[in-house]
């Protein structure tokens, strides 16, 4: 039991880690245009993304695929990139593809480039088996997703609240369709910036 904890603590602490900011930018892009009364379609997003990465983690740290670290490095940013831009462009998620239910999916795809990150750091760490740590790390990292996602809330209820007493001008963008498109910018703008640093058509001056 105590090695289980250990792993599931490791979970914990590498999604909330300051270093982990690229894993907790695609939690915030994908939570951006949700309010807390939706947090179950949230969780469901967050779970999804979870099975994704948990199948590529179990993939690679047993050692049935093998990915170069450098394209996985440059793909992450790209996967909230591409979140951030959904964000904006989708404006009315009932009428888009199937009403808008196909985020789960959306995230699981993407979990899987995540999952490579994780295992990269991850590897080192198993000695002679792998179910247990495995297992103990994912449930870590669902726990710690949750931990983002609830703090998360807390700032885009906050920018609601801001954007809400400003009492703007009708007729105009809602205050959460602000608060998407501000927020999706913002993360849209600094993964670019890292998609940029981490191409590997990239090379500096």
């Amino acid at each position: 039991m105590s090695e289980l904890l250990t792993f599931m603590q490791l979970g914990f602490r590498h999604i909330v880690d300051v270093g982990a900011a690229d894993h907790i930018l695609f939690l915030l892009a994908l939570a951006a245009i949700y309010r807390p009364r939706d947090w179950r379609d949230a969780l469901w997003v967050v779970s999804a993304f979870t099975v994704g990465h948990s199948i590529t983690l179990g993939l690679a740290v047993t050692g049935v695929v093998t990915l170069p670290s450098s394209l996985i490095e440059f793909l992450i940013p790209v996967t909230i990139l591409v979140t951030g831009i959904e964000n904006m462009v989708v404006r009315d998620r009932t009428t888009a593809l199937w009403g808008g239910r196909y985020r789960p999916l959306f995230a699981g795809v993407f979990g899987l480039v995540h999952g490579a990150g994780f295992a990269n750091y991850l590897k080192s760490m198993f000695v002679d088996h792998v179910a247990l740590p495995l297992f103990g790390f994912n449930v870590g990292i669902e726990l710690g997703q949750i931990f983002v996602l609830c703090w998360a809330f807390l700032v885009l209820w906050g920018i609601d609240r801001l954007l809400t007493g400003l009492r703007l001008p009708m007729p105009g963008p809602t205050p959460l369709r602000m608060r998407v498109v501000a927020v999706s910018a913002l993360v849209t703008a600094v993964a670019a910036s890292w998609a940029v640093q981490r191409s590997p058509l990239f090379t500096p001056w």
